[in-house]
């Protein structure tokens, strides 16, 4: 069952529990962290986005995860192939970083020691900027400045309980938005271009379980000049109510079943992530297979606290059917799909 919310309201109701569990086009439920109920040591909340284009890419998140907070950045090569990940790390904000209660508007800024980040949002334009000391692999500093607009009108917001009182997860996935600007490592600078470079943003609040493994795919990219992707995923709690699948065009989002993740190897408990994946989805709208390019694996692993996650970068080859039945075929379409475990 795909439950879908068309009208503004809170999130949560008086006992911290998701109201209306389901998904909506736009940020309809109005989330506050006053109205949570569980520790603050469980409270998680983000804004990562990524930018990129057929060339490079640059990932960057601001994180409050309640008892660890996180600056991270990633620089993808797609040309070499590489990536250079690195994450600076501090404990106990919560709440301190004084995250947006809307990714509509409002700006979230942290320094931690040389390490600084500033996410800006006036509701019309997104400006991310930063220094990031010692990032490259000789020592370079990475220094970045990026623009986004032309946000699309419509995206993918999931609100998804767990099967835990208290617990749930509020998430908004905005694919496909307009990039330019310049990040550089150390001497060499790259330039988005907003002809080809687009932007999409990860923005998740919410009241996590301790052990959680997830699925996320996504893609942005242009179909004979229109804006064309999707957002896949699942593992992010209690689904009953609806999945995150949701195919974007043309600024519309387009809501489908589940889709299923087919890693070699998985099911007998060695996944090869750098082998071909297949991706198909119950109502048959969206049947894929990707090839990859570079399996982004940093882990963070102390056992008792663990953040592991194959975030997978290449190329996607398949058929996406919309609302009205029109059929859309891509081809050698650059994107990722990850798995990601986590204590936390």
């Amino acid at each position: 069952m795909q439950t879908e919310i068309t009208t503004r309201m809170p999130l949560l109701d008086k006992d911290g529990n998701i109201a209306f569990p389901g998904y909506a086009k736009s940020l309809l439920w109005q989330y506050d962290r006053a109205a949570i109920r569980a520790p603050r040591a469980r409270i998680k909340e983000w804004d990562y986005y990524y930018v990129g284009d057929d060339r490079r890419a640059l990932c960057l998140t601001i994180a409050d995860m309640g008892y660890v907070g996180a600056l991270s950045a990633t620089v993808m090569d797609f040309e070499r192939p590489d990536q250079i990940t690195k994450s600076s790390v501090f404990l106990f904000p919560m709440g301190k970083l004084g995250m947006p209660a809307t990714s509509e508007r409002g700006d979230v800024s942290y320094r931690n020691g040389k390490v600084a980040f500033t996410f800006l949002n006036d509701g019309a334009t997104r400006r991310l900027s930063g220094v990031y000391p010692k990032f490259g692999n000789s020592g370079e500093t990475l220094t970045f400045d990026v623009t986004l607009t032309d946000v699309p009108p419509q995206s993918m917001v999931i609100a998804t309980p767990f099967d835990r009182k208290g617990y749930f997860y509020y998430n908004q996935k905005i694919n496909c938005m307009r990039a330019e600007g310049v990040f550089s490592v150390g001497d060499a600078s790259y330039a988005f271009d907003p002809a080809s470079a687009m932007a999409t943003l990860d923005w998740g609040r919410g009241v996590w379980t301790y052990d959680n493994t997830w699925y996320w795919g996504s893609l942005q990219t242009r179909l004979d000049g229109v804006r064309f992707g999707f957002n896949i995923g699942y593992g992010f709690g209690n689904t009953a109510a609806a999945t995150e699948n949701m195919i974007f065009y043309d600024g519309k989002s387009h809501k489908i079943e589940d889709v299923v993740f087919e890693i070699p190897g998985e099911r007998d408990g060695a996944p090869r992530f750098t082998d071909p994946w297949r991706f198909t989805s119950s109502d048959g709208r969206l049947e894929m297979t990707f090839r990859p390019l570079i399996d982004r694996y940093e882990p963070f692993d102390l056992k008792v606290m663990a953040m592991i996650p194959h975030q997978v970068f290449g190329y996607f080859d398949g058929t996406a059917v919309l609302d009205d039945g029109t059929v859309l075929k891509f081809h050698d379409r650059l994107g990722f799909a990850e798995k990601v475990h986590n204590k936390w």
